[in-house]
């Protein structure tokens, strides 16, 4: 009796297409996303009404690059500012205030960036890249403008925003003339540290890849640039990949001699582990206020 033997086509490590296709999908892992996004909405609406609105300003010349700033009520504040996910296409700063309260009410100010989508780009990602950069090294040397410690200045980001932060603080830096060590930690739940199998996914159907593009946008291609100690976190019930996508930039971030702390947050999914950012006794909101000394 002979075994049957598969004939899908393995096109990524043991993933097939379809296989693959669904681990850059977050709806096949979690179906629950427009619960959470309705929620996460709903919260920073109540937010808004509990701090005020938040000042808004441009980092940069397009309608879309600005930043909105919630204050701390001291003076010299640390400052941490976020990067929002959307898998590149999706999403804009505003839907995510809520991850203010916890940091004003402990002393810091929160910043949220908004930035072009790739679609907007055309399919291009560099422009997204771009302005996160600029977001970044506009808040890092206006500090003193909002009332910032720029000495104590700290990144959070989920997802695609964890992608495009770490090409900031692995290289992107540079191109800002930033000093190496302006970032004193960096959050990053979730995140895409190399390109190459999200290239061979369905979301090269959106992402116009190239070589040069998953060369320069993978950060765990250039950790010789990173001096930014990090803290990664995936939930157990995201995508196989994305679960990958955290482990082995671990890995690589310790094997180069950096800084790294892992967490693994058990029964969560992708939507789920970021939504406990906004809770400062959930296990993001804890990791953040402890990095940030806050705690």
């Amino acid at each position: 009796m002979t075994q049957a033997i598969s004939s899908s086509k393995l096109v990524w490590r043991d993933l097939d297409q379809k296989a693959l296709d669904d681990a850059y999908d977050q709806d096949v892992y979690a179906p629950n996303r427009p619960l959470i996004v309705t929620r996460r909405i709903a919260a920073s609406e109540r937010t808004r009404a509990i701090l005020g609105s938040p000042e808004r300003v441009a980092y940069g010349p397009s309608e879309h690059e600005r930043l909105d700033i919630f204050r701390a009520s001291a003076a010299h504040a640390p400052i941490n500012l976020f990067i929002h996910g959307g898998a590149w296409r999706r999403n804009k700063g505003p839907d995510y205030h809520l991850q203010a309260e916890p940091l004003v009410h402990a002393g810091a100010h929160c910043l949220i960036a908004d930035f072009i989508n790739v679609e907007q780009a055309g399919g291009d990602l560099f422009p997204m890249y771009e302005q996160v950069r600029r977001a970044i090294a506009w808040a890092w040397h206006n500090a003193h403008q909002f009332g910032g410690d720029r000495e104590r200045f700290y990144i959070s980001a989920h997802s695609s925003g964890s992608h495009l932060a770490a090409c900031v603080l692995t290289h992107g830096w540079r191109e800002e003339s930033l000093p190496e060590k302006f970032c004193k930690g960096a959050l990053l739940l979730s995140g895409m540290y190399d390109l190459e199998a999200v290239r061979l996914s369905k979301r090269s159907s959106y992402v116009k890849f190239t070589d040069a593009m998953v060369e320069k946008l993978s950060a765990q291609r250039h950790l010789d640039g990173l001096h930014t100690p990090l803290v990664l976190a995936y939930g157990t019930q995201e995508t196989p990949e994305f679960q990958r996508q955290t482990r082995e930039f671990f890995d690589a971030v310790q094997a180069a001699g950096k800084t790294a702390e892992l967490i693994v947050g058990e029964a969560y999914n992708h939507f789920e582990l970021l939504e406990t950012l906004g809770n400062p006794y959930g296990p993001m909101g804890r990791a953040m206020l402890r990095q940030m000394e806050l705690a």
